[in-house]
């Protein structure tokens, strides 16, 4: 975030022709940062570099908020300031209730249209089913009609095979019965 003394001393002294981070640092240069080769081999890089790391995540760490804090200071102050324009004149303000108005008019036909479209589809999906389960009910009945037509006409057939011998066979018991007595 910030720049040190030494970064731009040190770009100040590199050569033209050359990108300032390889330029060969020289015994000025070194004085005015306060280091010596001795004591620059020493030490390590390794604190300098967590220290600005961590000087970054500090600034950070205030930064954001403060900005923060000025972006919605400037969102209130432009939304005063619209509002103050809008309803300074009593024509200002008519204007507003009169797009209010407009607007609630659209929601409201809005919503009453979707729940017209509702109900009619809810409706016409109910005489659908209706009309499926009467048909149902009707194809069933037919074929109930008819089986027991069916099943009525075999019983008939079967009385009759078995009415006949079985009058039979009454008729020789009574023979029997008569030929005994």
């Amino acid at each position: 975030m910030s720049t040190s003394t030494s970064d731009t001393t040190t770009a100040s002294k590199a050569p033209s022709n050359r990108p300032a981070a390889s330029a060969p640092k020289t015994a000025s240069a070194s004085r005015a940062t306060g280091t010596s080769k001795a004591s620059a081999s020493a030490t390590s890089t390794q604190p300098a570099s967590s220290v600005r790391h961590v000087q970054q995540i500090a600034e950070r760490a205030i930064l954001v908020p403060v900005g923060a804090g000025l972006v919605v200071r400037d969102n209130i102050v432009s939304t005063v300031k619209g509002l103050a324009t809008k309803y300074t004149t009593r024509v200002g303000i008519e204007r507003e209730l009169k797009r209010y108005e407009r607007r609630g008019v659209t929601a409201r036909t809005r919503l009453e249209r979707q729940v017209r479209r509702r109900r009619n589809r809810f409706e016409r999906e109910l005489r659908q089913r209706r009309r499926k389960v009467e048909r149902a009910v009707a194809q069933n009945r037919k074929r109930v009609e008819r089986e027991v037509l069916s099943v009525r006409k075999d019983v008939s057939k079967r009385s009759d095979l078995v009415t006949g011998p079985l009058e039979k066979l009454v008729a020789n018991a009574q023979d029997l019965i008569g030929s005994i007595s």
